[in-house]
């Protein structure tokens, strides 16, 4: 493996949203998902505003020395009734610049969530990895997450 690349965890800003898009884009599930065209769609900016506005949803970057954009993840704090009232932590769209990986980006993104959402009351952290993403599950079992629930999506 590469030697970890230091980089600064920072919330996301409007203009990071193209190299967000980029990174959610860069694989076959992703690349059937986006729309990268330039100019990016208006759609992206608007909800990246959405999600900007709700105190519940950290969205962050980390970047690297330079402030280049190299990862990204969304964090939602879901406050809850189940397990006694305790609140979660819902990991999504992790990723990492694909000529990054291996090298402790996501690690770092991902310790950063845990610990957000330990912070702010949350007993557990979830996330949901797409079945065929083999590396993404060995990569989150290595950090402790466990395989514990079958995940259903319903598409409009």
């Amino acid at each position: 493996m590469a030697p970890v690349s230091p980089v600064t965890i920072r919330r996301a800003r409007r203009d990071d949203v193209g190299s967000i898009i980029a990174m959610l884009a860069d694989d076959r599930l992703g690349a059937a998902r986006e729309r990268l065209e330039d100019p990016l769609p208006q759609i992206y900016f608007d909800a990246f505003e959405r999600v900007a506005r709700d105190p519940n949803i950290r969205l962050v970057v980390a970047a690297d020395g330079e402030g280049a954009v190299v990862g990204c993840l969304q964090l939602c704090i879901l406050p809850g009734l189940s397990s006694q009232g305790a609140s979660r932590g819902l990991l999504e769209d992790v990723r990492v610049a694909s000529h990054l990986r291996s090298r402790g980006i996501g690690e770092q993104l991902v310790q950063w969530a845990v610990a957000e959402a330990r912070a702010h009351g949350c007993k557990l952290v979830e996330l949901l990895t797409h079945h065929t993403r083999v590396d993404a599950q060995r990569f989150y079992e290595r950090l402790g997450f466990a395989r514990s629930h079958v995940g259903m999506t319903l598409r409009f």
